[in-house]
């Protein structure tokens, strides 16, 4: 749901296992296609970022992003959901029950203190990691956890070998099939959901056979991201049905709501800011709430704030500007600018048409990215991709689509 994380260890006690988590396990996955190379490509002075769009209906298009060219165009059928995996270059494509590497064709290789460029054609390539009902991907600490909802297994890669025909594999048991999440935390320490198809309430951060901190105060658990890192460590932040909790200093606080029901589910933080931009939910029973406040969550405080903005959104609206301020693309067709810091709305930029969710997520509706100081969104109304320079909230470029868009990942070649 659009538009904001991203969000146990080796060896799960055999008491974990009544209700928890089984042993881990290390492999290397041997795959017919590794694309860690630059057969075939052309240097080029510099890099051109490029879009990869999953098209209603199926199909990949990669674009490049500067010009609105369709590099290609690549077959494929079914609802594909994209996921960045986490070194600039490749895109993992929830396909089933599988992640698959597709590679965007954009390579910087270091060489002492400069870098070489190289283009080459998209490719969906044979690397594939098994994971069945194929859930959330979470990239932190340089590692990239791919979850599988079906079992609640989870397997951890290193970001820079993800599309290595060898890369070693950790996979991890939480016990049971769940819609969750694991964050590779540093020390080799995980962040992760413990539930069951019915019911998802409980939090870890375990290391080995060890649980570090626990919390069972999180219904419905959805959406985790890391915000800025305190003295202590690590911080990480999971929306639940009745507020959000902290994990920060190796515990768990709940953050206080005003609403009986405080979901927020998807959630937008940075590694330099200590603010988390959440939704914001209040009805139970909406088959499908049309919220128009969002939530400031101050993990140094641990108090949320609400923002009214007018209009609705959707999970694909949340997204984080250069400076940390807090955007939101809502049903007016507007991105919203959020101070951070005092919840006021500093700007309205128009940049697409008017929208509205529909009743069906995988049906075509606008996705919101940010890389750096430049914002893409889709129109799946009108058929476009729109791109904003967010250090002057301008629309630079306008690209005709030939179709709408249900998913996007901006790939720049180059790690930000």
């Amino acid at each position: 749901m659009k538009n904001v994380n991203k969000y146990l260890a080796i060896g799960f006690s055999a008491l974990l296992l009544a209700g928890c988590a089984n042993a881990a396990s290390e492999e290397s996955h041997t795959h017919d296609h590794d694309v860690a190379h630059t057969e075939g490509a052309t240097e080029v002075s510099n890099l051109e970022r490029r879009a990869v769009l999953a098209t209603e209906g199926g199909n990949l298009v990669t674009l490049n992003l500067i010009t609105g060219e369709v590099v290609k165009e690549t077959e494929l059928k079914g609802f594909l959901r994209l996921n960045d995996a986490g070194d600039s270059r490749h895109v993992l494509v929830t396909n089933g029950d599988k992640f698959q590497v597709f590679d965007s064709g954009l390579d910087a290789q270091k060489h002492d203190d400069h870098y070489h460029y190289f283009e080459s054609e998209p490719t969906l390539t044979d690397i594939s990691y098994k994971a069945p009902k194929a859930g959330h991907v979470v990239v932190h600490d340089g590692k990239t956890a791919l979850f599988a909802d079906g079992d609640g297994s989870f397997t951890v890669i290193p970001t820079d070998d993800i599309a290595k025909k060898d890369a070693k594999t950790t996979r991890f048991e939480t016990g049971a099939g769940h819609h969750g999440v694991a964050v590779p935390l540093k020390n080799d320490e995980l962040f992760v959901t413990k539930g069951t198809e019915e019911d998802r309430h409980t939090i870890q951060v375990r290391k080995g056979d060890e649980v570090l901190a626990e919390t069972t105060d999180c219904p419905g658990s959805h959406g985790e991201t890391a915000a800025k890192p305190n003295e202590s460590g690590e911080v990480v932040v999971m929306g639940c049905t009745n507020g959000p909790v902290i994990y920060k200093d190796g515990a768990f606080h709940k953050v206080p709501v005003a609403d009986e029901y405080s979901r927020s589910g998807n959630l937008a933080g940075t590694d330099s800011s200590p603010i988390v931009l959440g939704d914001y939910k209040v009805d139970k029973e909406a088959d499908l709430e049309r919220p128009t406040r969002v939530a400031l969550i101050d993990t140094v405080s641990g108090t949320l704030s609400t923002v009214e903005l007018g209009s609705s959104y959707w999970f694909r609206s949340l997204g984080r500007g250069p400076a940390d301020e807090a955007l939101v693309l809502t049903y007016d067709g507007n991105l919203n600018v959020i101070d951070q810091n005092t919840g006021e709305v500093t700007n309205k930029v128009p940049v697409i048409g008017e929208w509205q969710e529909k009743d069906d997520w995988q049906e075509a509706g606008p996705v919101f990215k940010v890389v750096g100081d430049w914002g893409y969104i889709t129109d799946a109304v009108n058929k476009e991709l729109v791109v904003v320079d967010l250090t002057s909230y301008e629309v630079t470029k306008r690209f005709k689509l030939d179709k709408p868009v249900v998913e996007m990942a901006v790939t720049t070649g180059k790690k930000q």
